[in-house]
Formats: structure tokens, sequence, C-alpha cells
């Protein structure tokens, strides 16, 4: 730093001049700035606690009048104080804290008529000197919008000058900061300067747009390489997140790489585990409540990592720390990080504006593999299906036993139940479409609840007796049933794979023999090049054709597993005797309800699509209308 060793002599002067509390232990110099010369003061107060300060000798060769500068140094952090505290806010991390002198001024003026002044310093914070992720943009730009918002009493007269260290520090965007000094502040009265710039508002210099232009420039060239710097970095399957997911930590060795984090990782399978069984977002979150868990943030705290507190926790300091916030709960179900994958670029972002929506699912860069999965494949597949369809309780507060699970075999739509009739007990399920919009666009799909409950329960009885009468047998009827003609299929799928491969190469031949006739003036580039284009385009078609067929493949070598481990499964349930949620999420996919109606006689058929199963087990129901 400037003149740093000269001014050390003189901090012992300068601090008896402020009023500190405690002992002083530590002194020295701090930081990386380049105009102040900064400290780092270390006090053990009278309870053995620490509290620090940062200590500056200001520049006045830049900072003319420091007196002015302080002046309104102070004005400024004392209106962001009081509306911090108007919004129940920390003002002690959310602003600066000037520390008075002994006299009580903002600042102090030592024997060599160098000036000083003294900040609470804010711990656990950090000064990006180059950002790293996307988020530190982002936190950046919040904090900025934040201060500018505050700042709005500039159209209240509170200030008459604007200061910065260069036009930059006003803004990148040359439309804004050209409303600014064109437009607001002489319409304010307000003067502005930028000192590296040689910028003052009250001093005509036509040179300004054009550098505010360049500096907008220079921003969009690094957001084009921050982004291209990034997508490479998803492509290839790399964390880089500010911080690692809820379950994980960053590996010391290596930060685009995530390790399970045991002291977490508990947790979120505590949470994949109540899913499955049925319970959606908000069961969860009270669940959790119930048994005392933290919540992220109260984690990320005890490490160190961050020092946010939520609104629940400043609201109830006792018990706020067990209360999660509902989108941490969805946000946790739906991300594919737990069964080892990275997934990236899953917002739109634009220059100048930034969020621009979120993209859907499909156009997510996920590179499986990465990392250990906390959460397995099955699991995570079966608790997606479970959140799509996730219900709420009725009027009553009770939760269905079938909840999410009934469909409408006409619209698709999920069926709800209800009762038959005000003065009954029966209770129905019935189309919601239908309820919502009538005859006209589906048609009641009605079945009593206690008619569902004995068959998906004799079902299930069914499935589980047959798997224990014969395993073998009933292994093989399973693939039978799941797999019709199969093995012809998978001849037919290989032979086209290795049809199609052979003729890929056989395009590599031509191309590389053309290209020798090309080459020797046997055919004109012309003739090569439409040769050429041609031989490229049934080489995509092919390729492309390919790696369907081998992942057909792929899927059919999953389904052979899906029945083995379907048989495992389904032999606990010989002897059930009542349904429960636990055991319905934990076999039952869906069940759709299909309806014929002839006249009077309305033809139901139940089918029950069991998870690892593709085949749906069938019953049918005669009633009339």
């Amino acid at each position: 730093m400037s003149g740093q060793n000269q001014n050390c002599a003189k901090i012992d002067e300068v601090i008896e001049q402020f009023a500190f509390s405690g002992q002083l232990m530590t002194k020295q110099p701090y930081g990386n700035g380049h105009i102040n010369d900064t400290f780092l003061l270390v006090y053990k107060m009278p309870d053995d606690s620490q509290k620090q300060y940062i200590l500056q000798r200001m520049n006045h060769t830049i900072f003319r009048q420091p007196q002015e500068l302080m002046e309104n140094v102070v004005n400024v952090t004392e209106y962001l104080r009081n509306i911090i505290l108007s919004q129940n806010g920390d003002p002690e991390r959310e602003t600066l804290n000037v520390v008075k002198t002994r006299e009580g001024g903002s600042f102090y003026k030592d024997s060599n008529d160098n000036y000083w002044r003294v900040f609470l310093f804010i711990e656990h914070t950090v000064c990006l000197e180059m950002v790293e992720s996307e988020k530190d943009f982002y936190d950046s730009a919040v904090a900025f919008g934040n201060f500018q918002r505050m700042l709005a009493a500039i159209e209240r007269k509170m200030f008459d000058v604007v200061l910065t260290k260069d036009l930059s520090r006003l803004g990148r965007n040359y439309l804004q900061v050209g409303q600014l000094l064109e437009d607001f502040f002489p319409r304010q009265k307000v003067r502005y300067i930028a000192l590296n710039d040689a910028v003052d508002s009250e001093v005509e210099n036509e040179i300004t747009p054009f550098r505010s232009l360049l500096n907008e420039m220079y921003s969009r060239d690094v957001s084009k390489k921050v982004h291209s710097s990034y997508l490479t970095k998803a492509k290839s399957g790399k964390f880089t997140g500010c911080l690692a997911p809820f379950g994980y930590r960053k590996d010391p060795e290596d930060k685009n790489h995530l390790l399970i984090d045991e002291d977490t990782a508990w947790i979120v399978r505590k949470i994949y585990d109540y899913a499955r069984n049925g319970s959606g977002p908000n069961r969860i979150r009270r669940r959790l409540e119930d048994e005392e868990i933290p919540c992220p943030a109260w984690w990320n705290r005890q490490k160190g990592l961050r020092d946010h507190v939520t609104k629940f926790e400043r609201e109830n300091p006792e018990r706020g720390r067990f209360i999660w916030d509902f989108t941490t709960i969805k946000e946790i179900l739906s991300n594919p990080v737990y069964i080892g994958a990275i997934a990236s670029q899953k917002v739109n972002y634009r220059f100048k504006i930034g969020w621009m929506g979120d993209k859907k699912r499909e156009e997510w860069i996920i590179v499986e593999g990465m990392h250990e999965a906390i959460i397995d494949r099955d699991t995570f597949d079966i608790v997606q299906e479970k959140v799509k369809s996730r219900k709420r309780a009725d009027a009553w507060g009770n939760f269905s036993l079938f909840a999410g699970l009934v469909k409408c075999g006409q619209c698709g739509s999920t069926m709800n139940i209800r009762r038959a009739n005000q003065k009954g007990n029966d209770r129905i399920y019935t189309c919601s479409r239908y309820n919502k919009y009538g005859v006209a666009h589906c048609t009641q799909h009605r079945i009593k609840y206690d008619t569902l409950y004995n068959i998906v329960l004799e079902q299930i009885r069914a499935c589980a007796r047959k798997a224990l009468a014969d395993e073998q047998e009933a292994a093989a009827q399973l693939r039978e049933n799941c797999q019709a003609d199969e093995q012809a299929e998978r001849e037919a799928i290989q032979r086209s794979i290795d049809e199609d491969s052979e003729r890929i190469t056989a395009l590599e031949r031509i191309i590389s023999r053309v290209y020798e006739d090309m080459i020797a003036q046997r055919i004109s580039e012309d003739n090569f090049n439409r040769i050429l284009e041609n031989s490229q385009t049934e080489q995509a078609t092919l390729k492309n054709r390919v790696m369907l067929n081998r992942e057909r493949l792929a899927q059919q070598t999953q389904e052979q597993e899906d029945s083995t481990r379907w048989l495992e499964i389904i032999k606990d349930y010989a002897d059930i005797q009542e349904l429960d949620a636990v055991t319905l999420n934990r076999l039952v996919q869906k069940i759709v309800i299909h309806e014929d109606i002839d006249g009077e006689t309305v033809r139901q058929t139940v089918e029950i699509h069991f998870n690892f199963n593709d085949k749906a087990d069938k019953r049918r129901i005669i009633r009339e209308k």
C-alpha cells in the first residue's frame, strides 16, 4: 500500500484518539487497496470475546476534501441505518458503522496532517477481486440494487454530491448512466464526480458518453467469456456453485467436485424416505420441525459457510432453526445432484437484464456419474412421480390413502375423493375434470373407495403369492408380460444397429475415395462437395438411429432388472391384511380407471400399474349407472 510503512509509526497516536473499548491485542496491515492505507485492529472485550475494527488513513491527495467526504459518509450510513432498522435488519452487518473519536468527530487529523477514520469490521464476509460463479454476479447485483434503492433519498434533497472512484462504478449500462448524467442528476441539482476519469457533471465533457459506451462493451465482453467458461464446465459435469447442495461438501482437492457430507446427508435421505412413502413437501416440513431437525441455513452457519439467518429464526430465535422453507424441500426433492448428476444451465440470462426465467428441465445440461449418490435412482424416479401427482388434504385435514395415485382413463386427470352424498358416509372417487366442467368434457368414472381398496389389496396379495409359489416361473411369466416378443424385438434392433454401423463405415470409405479422386482431378470439386454433403447427411441420420436403438436395448435390459427387483419386493406382501400409504407408494405407480357406458350399464376396468412392472394388472367391474 502507498506510504504504509511511513504511517505505521503514527498508528499508536491515532488509536488513542478513537473511542475504542477493551484491550488492543493486534494491529496489522489489511487488504489489497491502492488508495487508502488500511489496518485491522483486534480488541479483547471484558467478556473475553473479540471485536475487530478497520482503521484507514484517507489519501487526501485524491480525496481533497476529507471533511466533506466523511460528512457525506456519516449522512449516508445514518440514513441507511434507520432504513435497515425499520425493516428489522441488522445495521452492524448491512451498512458501514463509523466509530467516533473521543471528541465525537468522524475522523482524526494527526500531527502530519493525515486524516484517519475507523469503521466497525464486518466479520465473515468476502470482498471478491474476481468472481468465481454466476451466483457471485447475482449476489453482487442484489447488494448493489439494495444500496441503490436505499439511496432514493437523493430525491428528497438529502445529498448534493455523488462521488465514485471512476465512471464504471456508477454503472456499465451506458443508457442508464446517460440518463443519470444527462437527466436525473441535473434535475435533482446533484453534482456527480468520477475521480479517476476526471468526470465532473459541472464541466462539459464530450468524451464521457463514449467512455460509458466502452465500459459497457468491456462488461459485455467479460459476460460472454464468463458464460462460455461456465458452459464448458457444465458440459464436462463440473460443479460451479458457490455453495455445495445440502448434503454435500466441496472436495478440498477440487472445488468443482462434490463429496458426501455425512453430517447432513442423513437428512436428505430422510426427506426422500418421507416423500417415497407419500408425504408432500408441506408434510415433510412439519415432520422435520416436529423432530427438531435444523434447516440448511443453521448448518451453514455451524460450518462457517454462510451467516444468513432465516426469517423464521428472526421471528422465533428459540425454535426458528427447525422451520424449513417449503421451496427448500421442493428443490431437494427435484435436484438430480442427489443421484450423482450435475445439472447446470437451469435459467435464462440476458446481458444487462439478468434472470429471464427458468429453463424447462429438458433444456438443462445434466451430466451423470460425477460424484457419489446419496439417493438411489429408483427412489429418485418414484419420488418425481409422487411429487407431480401430490394432492392436498381434504376439508377435514385428512389425506386420502390413494392421494395422487388414481387417474381417469379417459382424460388423464386426477380423480378426487368425496362423499357420495351429504347424508351418507360412502366415499367415492370421481374425475376432477368431470367435477369442474361436466359431462361435455368427461364422464364421472365413479368408483367406491371401499371397492378400490379391496381390489388393490387383493391384487397385491395375488401377485405376492404367485411370486412365492414358484419364484422362477413367476419371473419368467413377469418377463413375458412386461416384454411381448422381447427376444425377436431385441434381435431386430441389434440387426438394425449392425446394418447401420456397417453403412456408416462404408460411407467413411466412400468419402475417403472420393476425396482422393478430387485430389487426382478425376472429379470436380463441386461434385466432391455434393457427394460429401449427401454422405454426411446420411451418416448423421444413421448415427442418430444407432444411438436411439442402443438406448432401446439398454431400456430392455433395465426392464429385466426391474422385473427381478419387483419379485424381491412383492414377496413380502403375501399375507398383507390392510393397506397403508407406505405400502401403496412403495408398490404402486398409478391406478387408472376406465369406463364404458352402455345404456344403464357401466363397465369399468381398474388398471393397477406397479413400480418396476410395465404390465398393468386389470380388474373389471360392472355396475348400474
